[in-house]
């Protein structure tokens, strides 16, 4: 798995558009092989060679509850402890390279797909998440956001954003001392964001509304975490958490109307309900 994660790390710190590219690939077979079903048994170097140059489409992927038991798995959740071979902060590597080069059509498609590999990691391995308490990481996802940018970047970055923050309320604060929710709404209110662009800031408004608990999947990773052997003693975090009532006076400063949106979090059980 080292080899095959270094081979990767070369293509992406590249300039070249052609290896960027395929070192993506590469992270996403290797990943693919991780989480596809049938895949229990640690792969042989061979085998995980060849899936991480041509990903298996066939395969139904397994529930996040399942992937704690496979051996591959946990070998990666490992690996991913040191710097050397973390993945999350090789993408954002990838990333700032990328947004510096400007925007064109193959330039745009390489940062969705880095983007949306690094929302995959930052589910894989929570402890990941916490680059982004980070200002200049969590900035770097806001600069995604830049109206100038094409729809598709918008959406994957808002998307990236949710995982960025998911059981993290340290890294919220980092996203609110930043004037986060400013970016969001100008981008919601832009007349050249498209219709998907809206909708998903909609649903990233609804997410942010939501009291800040630990989730019990996350709490269920740690707790692999802990049985890893990697030493590191990861946890969801419980403290500095925010309810609705406080980050709906937050958004309300940049948008009209959040009392309904909070009313239909309510009522509509979004994202499995709320307490009221």
């Amino acid at each position: 798995m080292e080899s095959l994660l270094s081979l990767s790390f070369d293509y992406l710190s590249s300039f070249d558009a052609g290896k960027i590219r395929k070192g993506l690939r590469q992270l996403e077979g290797l990943l693919a092989q991780i989480c596809l079903s049938g895949s229990s048994k640690t792969p042989t170097p061979d085998r995980r060679r060849s899936v991480a140059i041509q990903p298996s489409k066939e395969q139904p992927p397994k529930e996040l509850s399942q992937l704690k038991d496979d051996p591959a798995f946990r070998e990666f959740f490992k690996l991913q402890e040191g710097f050397e071979w973390n993945v999350a902060i090789r993408l954002i590597s990838c990333l700032e390279r990328l947004l510096g080069k400007g925007s064109n059509g193959q330039n745009d498609l390489l940062i969705v797909s880095t983007l949306d590999l690094l929302q995959g990691i930052l589910l894989m391995h929570p402890p990941s998440r916490s680059l982004f308490a980070r200002e200049i990481y969590m900035n770097l996802l806001l600069d995604l956001l830049d109206p100038t940018l094409c729809p598709a970047i918008h959406s994957s970055a808002l998307h990236t954003l949710v995982a960025a923050l998911l059981c993290t309320p340290g890294n919220t604060r980092t996203f609110e001392t930043l004037d986060g929710l400013l970016t969001v709404t100008s981008l919601f209110k832009s007349r050249s964001a498209s219709r998907e662009v809206k909708m998903k800031s909609v649903e990233f408004f609804y997410f942010y509304l939501m009291p800040e608990t630990p989730a019990d999947s996350g709490l269920a990773i740690a707790n692999m975490h802990a049985r890893s052997g990697s030493g590191s003693k990861w946890a969801p975090e419980e403290g500095d958490t925010k309810g609705t009532e406080e980050k709906q006076a937050l958004l309300g400063r940049h948008l009209g109307n959040v009392a309904d949106l909070v009313e239909d979090l309510r009522e509509s059980a979004v994202f499995g309900g709320m307490n009221r």
